[in-house]
Formats: structure tokens, C-alpha cells, sequence
């Protein structure tokens, strides 16, 4: 039964409210066995709620959730939203050090751990000194002692524009920022994008992509929940585990990122299983730039159409998605969604020509109010008039969107353009490559391509294979000077490839 209401909710607090009423014992949550109304959900929100204000959890205090995908993190971050707190959401599996800065840089008052689910958050807790407590019907969590010294933010006279999430990016190049994300931006992203991908009470939802991470957060949290519809939330990714929820949960939506589908579908075809989703209707790539191999493997694998998108966490992130009814051959990533607008630039700040290569530059509802304490890099990011400059060199096609590459990433070898994406395609396409990642390394006054492989679990795959692969599909200003092959290679919690890592690594 699909259901419907005439309520417009503002505040990510609303979403739970409002179907907390229109249909009280309808699954909002699923978290392994346990399964929560929006009823249940509702009163875990407003038992937390009254926690952190006994707690001396002000509006505008900042407090940092360190945590993996459960029934209680969704609980705390939108208790922490009702309060007029600022939640500062972090994924548990982050480094100390990652969290050491990002705690100091937020001015967090206290920090909660999950840790009745998360391992990773229970060594956090103890290393920072935390206590148990159970304020709700989620089991145990802990709580950091008070930071006394930290003083709240202003809070806005319109409630919407009030921060309800600072993001702070997984810090790919160089250290993380904090992104101030406001009910207003999160909101409308989130009821563009369900609209987008026709989201119904009905929609039974696959989420293993991180709550900390700004798509889980609102492209598939807030997303799903806005419709009405059930969320099954998932704290690591196993191809194992989305194969049997598939099957066995009746799941209709998955949005992952590339990876996550390239190596479900390796699994699958590793241990000659076909993959059984008899309710499955829309699967979705985002997070990461999609290949055409990934692509085609996946439509094989899962015998429909894997839709496309792009977005930027300082966008809320959806800025483009493919259209469900003019599904896509290539790696396009769609149209824009309504009530965004995008330009093309150059170098020089001015449009490019139709046809032509440019930085995207994005004005939107969703558009970040700002990086936290961070005011010169706001400025070089935002320009007067309110357009966001997103670094992603992109082109248009008859209305739709291709990225080409990241600006910095852009290789210029022998004075020529080359982009990463286009080359790691291109070795993803050789039988037994699981995915790859491509980077460029200064050589006096030109680049050279540096390649890094990991090969399927295995595959007899080999380095002098993927350079004859290479030769026979790129140009020869395009090819890979050298090529390594790694067990795995390294990825942040929310499936990107830390090309940073492999930088140091080619330097060294």
C-alpha cells in the first residue's frame, strides 16, 4: 500500500513526526533483526532528545557522533537536529588521528559512540575516556565528558536555515573540512532526489553506505525516510550479505558505489551464483565515477539498468541523476535536478562554448552556508553571487552530463590532457581487474601516468597484460608508464579510493 501526505515537512525532525502520525506502525527501520515503526522511531527521538539537554547539550553545541550505520546513530543524529544541536556525524573507522582533528577543529561539547554495535566505536570510547549510558530503547552508547570551555554557535531566527549536519569530507587531498549542511539544503535534496527516483511507502531500501557520509545521510536516509518508506541498514559492505537481503528482505532500491557493485557482481560470478532480487526495481551508482566495464557487468549481473548520478557533499550532494524512464547506455550522469542551475567555466571564470569542456560550477538550494571556521576557503569556493565551485571538469551532451575528471587530478603529459577516469575505464574493462586507480606523478616538466590495479580475487592478471590492454585502447600520451598491482587498494568508509595514499606510495 502506498501511502501519501498533504504535510511539507522543513526540519529533518518533521520526517519522523510526520509519518510517526499518517501511519504510526509503518517499518522505518530495519537493523539486523530488530525492526522499528516510525512510532518507535519517534519516541527513541524524543527520549534522546531530552538525554542530551539533561546532558547540557545546548543549540548551536556541536557534538560529534562517532558511529556506524545502526538504528541508534539515525536516533541520535535527528535527536541531535531537534535540540538545535549541530551533530558532527563520523564514521568510528576513521583513524585516531582523523578523529582527534576533526573533535578539536568542531569544538564538539561531548561526543557519543555507538558502541553496542560498532567495535570500532567501543575502542574510541575507551581511548577518549567516554561512559556507558542507555537513554533510549537502542542499547548501549557512550558519552565523552563535558568540553566546558566550547561555546555554542548563533542560532538563525528561521529555523531551516539552523545547521543540521557538518560534514566533514573524507579528506581524499589533504586534511578534512567541515561542511555546514542546514535543514533547508538536506531537505530539499532529499525530497528532489526521491522524486527523481519516484520513492514510495512501498520502497524497501538497501543502506550500506555510511550514515557519516553525506549521500548515506541524505540521498538514502532522509531520502527514504521523507517517502515513507523502510531503510535496512547495513554497517559494513559484504557482497555476501547484500546478495542473501536481496533475496530474502524483498529489497526494491540499492544505491552503492561503483565498487560495491563491481565486486557483489565478481562474488557472484566467482561462486556461480545468480543474483536473486525478485523485488528490486531501481539500482543506482553514486559516490564515485562509474565505468563503462561496471557498468555493463552490472546490467549483466542484475539483468536491468544501472542508473547514474553525481553530487559533491557541499551540494547535500545530488546535483544529477539519470532518468528511470530514458535509461542510459553510457556512464552519463543525468540531468540536472529541478531547481538547480549549472554553468561551465574556464580557466578565465568565463562560460565555455556548447559541446566544450569546463568546471562545473553549481547554484542550488543545496549548496553548503559554508566550511566551519574556514572562512578563506569559503570565499575561494563560493563565489558573491552564491555559485559553488566544484573542481569536477564536466561537458554537456543533448541535456545530459559526463564527467570528464577532477581538475587536480587532470595529468598533462607531453602537453597534452589526460583524465584519469577515461584510463582507469579502460583497465577496469580487462577480464580480472576488480578496479583501479590512476594518478599523476611530476617528471621535470611533464607527468607520467601511474597505475594502480587490484586484481579480482584469483585472477592470474598481470602487469605486462594490462600495458598491452592499454596500448591497443588509449592513445600512447594516455598509456600508464608503470602499472602495480595490489591486493587491495586503499578506500575510505564510504567506497572511494584514497589516491592520496597511492600518491605517497608512487612517490616513495
Amino acid at each position: 500500500m502506498t501511502l501519501h501526505t498533504e504535510i511539507e515537512p522543513a526540519l529533518v525532525s518533521d520526517i519522523v513526526s510526520m509519518w510517526a502520525d499518517a501511519a504510526p506502525e509503518r517499518i522505518a527501520l530495519v537493523d539486523g533483526g530488530h525492526a522499528w515503526s516510525y512510532t518507535t522511531l519517534h519516541d527513541a527521538v524524543r527520549d534522546t532528545a531530552t538525554w542530551l539537554i539533561a546532558s547540557d547539550i545546548r543549540p548551536g553545541d556541536r557534538v560529534m557522533l562517532v558511529c556506524e550505520n545502526c538504528v541508534a546513530a539515525v536516533a541520535i543524529y535527528i535527536a541531535c537536529t531537534a535540540v538545535g544541536a549541530w551533530p558532527v556525524i563520523v564514521n568510528a573507522k576513521l583513524s585516531d588521528r582523523e578523529i582527534d582533528e576533526i573533535r578539536e577543529h568542531s569544538g564538539a561539547r561531548r561526543a557519543i559512540f555507538t558502541t553496542g554495535v560498532s567495535p570500532k566505536a567501543r575502542i574510541q570510547a575507551a581511548r577518549l575516556g567516554a561512559t556507558p549510558a542507555e537513554p533510549a530503547g537502542y542499547g548501549v552508547i557512550s558519552m565523552s565528558a563535558l568540553n566546558e570551555p566550547t561555546t555554542p554557535e548563533a542560532q538563525s531566527f528561521a529555523p531551516n536555515e539552523n545547521v543540521a549536519a557538518l560534514i566533514y569530507t573524507t579528506g581524499t587531498t589533504g586534511k578534512p573540512k567541515g561542511v555546514m549542511l542546514a535543514h533547508r539544503n538536506l531537505m530539499f535534496v532529499a525530497k528532489a532526489s526521491a522524486k527523481a527516483r519516484a520513492m514510495t511507502s512501498d520502497d524497501r531500501v538497501y543502506m550500506v553506505l555510511p550514515v557519516s557520509h553525506i549521500l548515506g545521510l541524505t540521498g538514502v536516509l532522509l531520502g527514504s525516510l521523507v517517502s515513507g518508506a523502510s531503510v535496512y541498514l547495513a554497517s559494513r559492505f559484504d557482497p555476501v550479505a547484500v546478495l542473501k537481503a536481496m533475496e530474502y528482505d524483498a529489497l526494491s532500491v540499492m544505491i552503492g558505489t561503483p565498487s560495491m557493485y563491481a565486486l557483489t557482481c565478481e562474488y557472484a560470478a566467482r561462486n556461480k551464483r545468480s543474483i536473486e532480487a525478485p523485488s528490486l526495481r531501481l539500482i543506482s551508482s553514486a559516490g564515485a565515477p562509474l565505468d563503462a566495464a561496471t557498468k555493463a557487468n552490472t546490467e549483466f549481473a542484475f539483468g536491468q539498468t544501472l542508473h547514474n548520478g553525481y553530487g559533491i557533499t557541499e551540494c547535500s550532494p545530488t546535483i544529477t541523476l539519470t532518468a528511470l524512464d530514458a535509461p542510459r547506455s553510457d556512464c552519463a550522469i543525468g540531468r540536472v535536478l529541478p531547481g538547480i542551475e549549472t554553468r561551465l567555466v574556464n580557466g578565465d571564470g568565463h562560460d565555455v562554448l556548447a559541446g566544450d569542456t569546463g568546471e562545473l560550477w553549481i547554484k542550488s538550494p543545496g549548496v553548503m552556508k559554508g566550511y566551519y571556521n574556514a572562512p578563506e576557503e569559503t570565499t575561494q569556493a563560493l563565489t558573491a553571487d552564491g555559485w559553488f565551485k566544484s573542481g569536477d571538469l564536466a561537458r554537456f551532451d543533448n541535456g545530459n552530463l559526463f564527467i570528464v575528471g577532477r581538475a587536480k587530478d587532470l595529468i598533462i603529459r607531453f602537453g597534452f590532457n589526460v583524465y584519469p577516469a577515461e584510463v582507469e575505464g579502460v583497465l577496469n574493462g580487462f577480464k580480472g581487474v576488480a578496479c583501479s586507480a590512476v594518478i599523476g606523478a611530476k617528471n621535470g616538466d611533464s607527468e607520467d601516468v601511474i597505475a594502480f590495479v587490484q586484481p579480482s580475487p584469483g585472477s592470474s592478471v598481470t602487469e605486462a597484460a594490462l600495458a598491452d590492454h592499454a596500448a591497443a585502447n588509449l592513445a600512447p600520451y594516455k598509456r600508464p608508464s608503470k602499472i602495480t598491482l595490489l591486493h587491495t587498494l586503499p578506500m575510505s568508509p564510504a567506497g572511494k579510493i584514497l589516491k592520496n595514499e597511492l600518491a605517497v606510495r608512487a612517490a616513495a
